[in-house]
């Protein structure tokens, strides 16, 4: 009697563990609580660390982190205004993909830029951490169950 209120003990605390719990989630809007400037300083020396940048390349990385997070950070606000104003619906296939396109055409010159600042195996590092980036990413939203 007593090996089975024990087995029942083990299992139904092995049951409970079981359950999906809430779990760490990824933050909503973690850097969008910053500047363009500091998301730009931030960027600028992660890479200088990474990438053993020289003062030169520092000011030209600058430049071009500055110039992507100013774009990122108007088009967080102003979906975060639409969102708060209730004005916010989803987008059309046709919106999405015209989004997806621009979002894709300003990641090509953002690499061309980038590809005339850093030399050759800086420029290969760079594109190893952005991968390692984005797979990292994905794995994140699939652990945490989508973006929200």
């Amino acid at each position: 009697m007593k090996r089975l209120a024990i087995v029942l003990v083990l299992l139904t605390s092995f049951g409970v563990m079981a359950q999906k719990g809430d779990g760490p989630r990824m933050q909503k809007g973690q850097k969008m609580n910053m500047t363009a400037e500091e998301m730009a300083t931030m960027q600028t020396k992660h890479m200088t660390l990474a990438l053993d940048l020289t003062e030169a390349q520092q000011e030209k990385v600058m430049e071009l982190n500055l110039e992507e997070a100013k774009i990122r950070k108007a088009r967080w606000d102003e979906m975060q205004a639409l969102k708060e104003s209730g004005d916010w619906k989803k987008p059309t296939d046709e919106e999405r993909l015209a989004r997806q396109n621009e979002r894709l055409d300003d990641q090509i010159a953002f690499q061309a830029k980038m590809k005339e600042v850093l030399n050759e195996k800086q420029y290969d590092d760079w594109k190893e951490m952005r991968k390692h980036k984005a797979m990292h990413g994905k794995k994140k939203m699939q652990k945490g169950g989508g973006r929200g």
